[in-house]
């Protein structure tokens, strides 16, 4: 099981998303890491670990279970060190060492942009979200977010309209699905060759701290990023933040700013970002006013569907998690 190593860096206890890349950047896939101890791994960090103690035994045990788990339920693995890596989430200085993931990977030369915003929209900027979404897909742009209520989700359908593979980026793992009602949402982004995916192995329930988390790599995946409408202490501002240390662009959408519940952006206007209020902004400042409107997928790091159909079959994708999750399609 070439995975184990990676699995089993990701279950140690403690550390940071660098500290990871560390650890796989000096071992090997073949390596025997379960020899070495909590000491071992202090030494090769150049720090103590905090927290109870663990064993090495224990850790590989638990990777072996996610391994058994990621493959009866179709959840596949990309690691730092992997070719098929995404090249944007691999450029900034924290990215996540093991990505799990249901779907297609993001096309690497398609340009993607994070749409985000506040889980309780007002009605001008959840129409704005999906009119967003939807318009990025009519100019052959996915969008990336992260499946929350409001504004995500908005902005998720908008892009599906267009037969968009969107991204989904969770604060839990691509089997646990947060929030459940947004579960027949993941099932339609994966019929349209998108991507459900984490840095959370399997049976990692939603975790508030895990939010800010996968904030970053929501920015990380896009080449720009869209507020649509964030009040003050929205964790869109937080991804926000994370774009603009990432040298990504960002701009703030007028029909948000101006709702009466966009006032957390306004900090990041004054600081210059853009304020917009039409997707050609986007694509004239790209320079993708012509963009083509095709979404070939990318191809996917092993079978996800009989070995009878073709990998663009997305509903096999869908029935999969249908079953996992007591969906009736």
């Amino acid at each position: 099981m070439d995975d184990i190593l990676d699995l089993m860096i990701c279950r140690i206890p403690g550390l940071k998303a660098g500290e990871r890349v560390e650890l796989e950047s000096k071992f090997d896939k073949g390596d025997d890491f379960s020899v070495l101890s909590m000491k071992d791994l202090e030494k090769l960090l150049g720090r103590s670990l905090t927290g109870p103690p663990w064993k090495m035994e224990k850790i590989r045990s638990m990777a072996e279970k996610d391994a058994a788990i990621a493959m009866k339920l179709g959840i596949h693995m990309v690691s730092w060190r992997d070719k098929n890596y995404p090249p944007l989430l691999r450029e900034i200085y924290d990215p996540p060492a093991l990505i799990f993931y249901r779907g297609f990977l993001p096309n690497p030369v398609k340009p993607m942009v994070a749409v985000v915003g506040t889980r309780k929209p007002s009605p001008q900027a959840s129409r704005r979200a999906f009119e967003l979404g939807r318009e990025l897909s009519e100019a052959g742009i996915p969008v990336v977010s992260g499946l929350a209520l409001g504004i995500d989700s908005m902005a998720h359908r908008g892009n599906i309209e267009g037969k968009a593979p969107t991204a989904a980026v969770l604060g839990s793992s691509p089997d646990m699905i947060y929030p459940a009602s947004n579960r027949n949402l993941a099932r339609r982004i994966l019929e349209t060759g998108g991507i459900v995916l984490s840095e959370y192995p399997p049976g990692t329930g939603p975790r508030k701290w895990n939010f800010p988390e996968r904030n970053r790599i929501i920015s990380a995946l896009a080449r720009g990023t869209v507020i649509v409408e964030a009040p003050e202490k929205s964790g869109a501002l937080i991804t926000a933040r994370f774009a603009l240390s990432q040298d990504r662009d960002l701009w703030i959408d007028k029909v948000g700013l101006l709702s009466g519940r966009g006032s957390g952006a306004s900090c990041f206007v004054e600081e210059g970002a853009t304020v917009i209020s039409s997707t050609a902004e986007i694509l004239a400042e790209w320079n993708l006013a012509a963009a083509s409107k095709e979404f070939p997928l990318a191809k996917p790091m092993g079978p996800l569907v009989p070995a009878n159909k073709t990998p663009d079959e997305g509903a096999g994708l869908a029935s999969s998690m249908a079953e996992y999750l007591d969906i009736k399609l």
